[in-house]
């Protein structure tokens, strides 16, 4: 009942905000983007626009949802409520993986794609994992200034392997890379989906423990922070 509350606190804040209109705006001109791209590149495309804006987005929202509660002292009320590290994680991840979900379905349904179910897995995951990089980001900066420029060697390394592949890097070895597999189903391919997604969910084990150990700690600092 507390994780389901705290979505729906999330999602009202979200909404409050701006971050579905955000969403709804991009979703358009995506769509609309992807009807006067050629036929033969049309899935490509819309592989990249779901990788670089629904994935991605979570880890740029991320920071600025945790700024803004940080402005608002939101975090010095939940150091002494009942709420859990890990029900705050869960939450702020889940609420934004579902937006990101559909806008990630609604694109490849423009495209005529047929493998949506696989898209959208692809479209959760990677949610998944730049939500709990960008929660990692943004706990530990007090300003957008500071959190801009700790999104850039996060952007390095999922990025540029990930567009290696997608331009014909193909090497078994890459596909450890979570930025490669994202995109690997994003294309909604469906060879090796079992070995794939169990090396995701290592990747998005590994990033939720030490997710939860810095806000964990942020939770007992609890300090102010500038926008």
């Amino acid at each position: 009942m507390r994780i389901k509350n705290l979505i729906l606190g999330d999602v009202n804040f979200q909404f409050k905000y701006g971050f579905y209109f955000v969403y709804a705006v991009l979703t358009v001109f995506y769509i609309c983007l992807l009807q006067i791209i050629p036929v033969a590149f049309r899935e490509t495309a819309a592989s990249v626009m779901i990788f670089s804006d629904p994935a991605a987005m979570g880890l740029f929202f991320m920071g600025a949802i945790i700024l803004l509660e940080k402005s608002q002292r939101v975090m010095e009320s939940l150091a002494v409520s009942p709420v859990k590290v890990s029900e705050y994680i869960i939450s702020k991840v889940l609420s934004l993986g579902i937006i990101s979900t559909i806008v990630g379905i609604l694109i490849t349904a423009a495209t005529g794609g047929k493998e949506i179910a696989v898209t959208a897995a692809g479209t959760f995951l990677g949610s998944v994992i730049f939500s709990l990089t960008g929660l990692m980001a943004a706990a530990k900066i007090s300003s957008l200034n500071q959190f801009l420029l700790a999104t850039i060697p996060i952007e390095l390394v999922v990025f540029i392997p990930a567009m290696a592949y997608l331009a014909g890097f193909d090497n078994k070895i890459v596909l450890l890379h979570p930025g490669c597999i994202i995109i690997r189903l994003l294309e909604g391919n469906r060879q090796e989906l079992l070995p794939l997604f169990l090396i995701l969910l290592v990747w998005i084990g590994i990033l939720y423990y030490f997710t939860n150990r810095i806000i964990k700690k942020m939770f007992l600092e609890a300090g102010g922070v500038k926008l």
